[in-house]
């Protein structure tokens, strides 16, 4: 498996390769177009990565609570599942002890952490669910990047890159290299390392 990149970015036919692989309950909707992903990132204020973008295009993946609908789901849930990140690293402030080492020092009260971390958390990058608590990295100008599980601080990588990530969760797992370096996402790498 030759991993994503700059040089190898995923293809459409990759796309309707890695839908295929979906179990039968998924409703696969026709792609999305352009404009329509255009006003996705207009309206929820992120750019899809480029093979986010390419898979979404070739088919958008429904059904159930699981896959996000980004032509017509409830736009409260869509809201709430984009929040989630930041909100399970808040939620683990408050009441779990949670603060990132490279952030100023933790103030004493709970409410003042929170309010630290606030403005932390508005400079780290966006992660896009892509199924369940599965995120991929917002960024038009990175592709590549892992596909990484998140609950709360209990965040691990999910796959190497978007074709890695469908294979562990839908296909068979291919076997990645031990000395395989994962691309780092700013703030969000800090959990799996």
């Amino acid at each position: 498996m030759t991993p994503i990149s700059t040089e190898n970015p995923l293809t459409s036919e990759d796309a309707q390769a890695l839908l295929a692989m979906l179990p039968t309950r998924v409703e696969i909707k026709r792609g999305m177009t352009e404009p329509e992903l255009n006003q996705v990132e207009e309206r929820w204020g992120f750019r899809f990565a480029p093979e986010h973008r390419t898979l979404l295009g070739a088919g958008l993946p429904t059904g159930g609570r699981s896959w996000p609908d980004w032509r017509d789901g409830d736009a409260e849930k869509l809201a709430e599942r984009l929040a989630r990140p930041i909100d399970g690293v808040l939620f683990d402030v408050e009441h779990n002890g949670f603060w990132h080492p490279e952030w100023d020092p933790r103030p004493a009260g709970t409410q003042d952490a929170l309010e630290v971390a606030r403005i932390y958390l508005a400079k780290v990058p966006v992660m896009v669910p892509i199924y369940s608590h599965r995120c991929l990295l917002a960024d038009p100008n990175r592709t590549g990047t892992p596909v990484l599980s998140m609950y709360q601080t209990d965040i691990i990588c999910y796959g190497t890159d978007l074709v890695d990530y469908f294979h562990h969760e839908f296909g068979r797992p291919v076997p990645t290299p031990e000395d395989h370096q994962y691309a780092a996402i700013p703030f969000w790498s800090y959990f799996v390392e």
